[in-house]
């Protein structure tokens, strides 16, 4: 939206040559915060286990309605570039029911037909749900 050549501040300057861009304060920690996180790898293998929990429920209406029955509470979402609130939101679901989304990844790998989703679902419940890194990630967020 900022850009200078096809965005609204290009719009903006082509109204009035003389007005200033501003960029939004929260933005722009929000992006500093990403890139932060894009420079660590602990970081990047972090939220990208935490992108795959959601995407192996998200992926199928079967796997949610899985998901939706063993977990109360929170929901997982997915996570956003510009938002660090979501990626938030998106720890503090798997945190405060870890054990039930476990259990759901294990009822998708025992009833899942698609091959991709039956692996992924068992390598997450067992291997990553379990990383001390991951979990100390998860106290961190």
């Amino acid at each position: 939206m900022k850009g200078k050549h096809q965005g609204v501040q290009r719009r903006l300057l082509e109204i009035n040559p003389r007005a200033l861009f501003m960029p939004c304060g929260c933005h722009s920690l929000n992006l500093t915060l990403y890139d932060m996180a894009n420079c660590c790898v602990k970081a990047i293998s972090f939220f990208g286990v935490v992108q795959c929990i959601y995407c192996v429920f998200a992926n199928s209406t079967k796997r949610w309605k899985i998901l939706q029955d063993h977990v109360d509470g929170l929901t997982l979402k997915t996570l956003s570039t510009t938002r660090w609130e979501s990626r938030v939101e998106s720890v503090k679901a798997i945190r405060s029911q870890a054990a039930q989304i476990k259990e759901a990844l294990f009822k998708v790998a025992e009833t899942s037909e698609d091959a991709k989703a039956k692996s992924e679902a068992e390598s997450l419940a067992t291997h990553e749900l379990e990383n001390f890194e991951f979990l100390l990630g998860m106290k961190f967020c």
